[in-house]
């Protein structure tokens, strides 16, 4: 029997690279074209997400915020740990608060400019966590949660999932910002509005999951 697999497996090396094979089949990019013009940006992936598929992107966002919500029911009856373990080391503190300021600035970039770029709403808010997280394991708890509480984060968080959801749903409606001039950064209309709107509410959301599995697992 393994002389038939050993046949077959010299034979599809023969059709693979000896034989002649077929020309290469040219992609058709007008489709991709059509979507960057009627998007008025440049990164189609974007207008894919926040126009072409704005309704499945509306309940991916409230899918996330259902999972924030579910971290905190499920974890509500349990002890808090009285064990928390962070970085302190200098060295550790350092080079994760660095992180954390590039992080940050990425961030912000894919924020400002992701309809522009790779990038965009998602992408920054994980970047925004990745940065809430470094600062995390290497502070303190308690001024973790005070800064939460003193900024009212939580409360923004909400407000961005709503007024998302309602400039979603106008712009489902067929109402939609002038486009500008391509390329531009208020170019795209709604778009980078909804890229801003979707990267505050992922960050705050990830601060959010990071103070929770702090209290109740310690881990960081």
């Amino acid at each position: 029997m393994k002389w038939i697999y050993i046949a077959a497996g010299i034979a599809l090396f023969v059709k693979m690279l000896v034989l002649p094979n077929s020309a290469p089949v040219v992609p058709d990019f007008s489709i991709v074209e059509s979507i960057v013009k009627d998007g008025g940006i440049p990164n189609a992936v974007t207008v894919i997400i926040l126009r072409n598929r704005l309704y499945d992107t509306i309940f991916e966002v409230v899918v996330f915020t259902i999972a924030i919500m579910g971290a905190y029911f499920l974890l509500a009856n349990e002890q808090p740990s009285c064990a928390i373990y962070r970085f302190t080391d200098q060295p550790s503190i350092v080079l994760a608060r660095l992180g954390a300021t590039i992080a940050a600035m990425v961030s912000i970039e894919l924020a400002i400019r992701g309809h522009l770029s790779p990038g965009g709403g998602f992408a920054a808010g994980v970047a925004g966590g990745t940065a809430i997280g470094l600062i995390a394991i290497t502070s303190s708890p308690e001024w973790m949660q005070g800064i939460y509480q003193r900024y009212h984060a939580a409360t923004w968080e909400k407000v961005s999932v709503l007024v998302f959801i309602v400039l979603a749903a106008i712009t489902l409606t067929g109402v939609e910002l002038p486009h500008g001039e391509m390329g531009a950064l208020l170019s795209g209309g709604i778009v980078p509005l909804l890229n801003i709107l979707v990267a505050v509410k992922v960050a705050l959301g990830s601060w959010a999951v990071i103070l929770v599995f702090i209290r109740y697992r310690g881990l960081l």
